[in-house]
């Protein structure tokens, strides 16, 4: 069986593959992030999914029988891009654009191997309750929503924020399970190899 790297440094991501029992090898594999001129949100996470998993495969000394995974998550509204905050008052910002309103969240996974390349998008509708005064404040505090798309984190603290959620849970954390687990399937890695937990 192929060797799955991830190419990721997510902590969420090696979460939800370990609890998969998918084995892997974490690799790091940079690129440029910026979007493109008038790119639609959708392709923009393709494109980055698909760059990882590329950039990760050509950073490995020997390609043969070896696997890279890529992802990429983006909160959307009214057809904006919210990454993560460059700092607390762009945070604050954030959460009160999503106070009390419904945004996307979509998620793309790609598998690189030597010659081949696919791809899936996953779009999850996520509603935010109304924020009280001080509460976006009090979860800045936390120092959860440095990292997060959106400024904010749906497997931590912010879980309280969302009063529903249409679509792929694990994707809005940063990996869609289901279609990850297809994607697997056609490059020959089989989930549940593993007992289910990080290890």
């Amino acid at each position: 069986m192929a060797t799955l790297y991830l190419a990721s440094g997510s902590p969420r991501r090696r979460e939800l593959l370990a609890q998969v029992g998918v084995p892997f090898v974490t690799l790091s594999a940079s690129i440029d992030e910026t979007a493109l001129p008038g790119e639609p949100a959708e392709r923009y996470v393709e494109r980055l999914a698909r760059d990882k998993a590329v950039a990760g495969l050509a950073a490995l000394a020997d390609e043969r029988d070896a696997v890279v995974l890529g992802a990429d998550t983006a909160v959307v509204l009214d057809g904006l891009i919210l990454g993560k905050p460059a700092d607390r008052a762009e945070a604050l910002a954030t959460l009160g654009v999503l106070s009390g309103r419904e945004h996307r969240v979509l998620t793309a996974v790609a598998l690189a191997a030597a010659g081949r390349v696919e791809s899936r998008v996953v779009t999850s509708r996520v509603s935010f309750r109304a924020l009280a005064p001080g509460e976006a404040e009090a979860y800045w505090a936390t120092g959860e929503p440095r990292d997060k798309a959106g400024s904010y984190g749906i497997q931590g603290l912010a879980a309280v924020f969302v009063e529903r959620l249409e679509g792929s849970y694990s994707a809005v954390v940063g990996l869609p399970l289901c279609e990850t687990a297809q994607l697997l399937g056609e490059f020959g890695i089989s989930c549940w190899q593993l007992p289910a937990g990080p290890q």
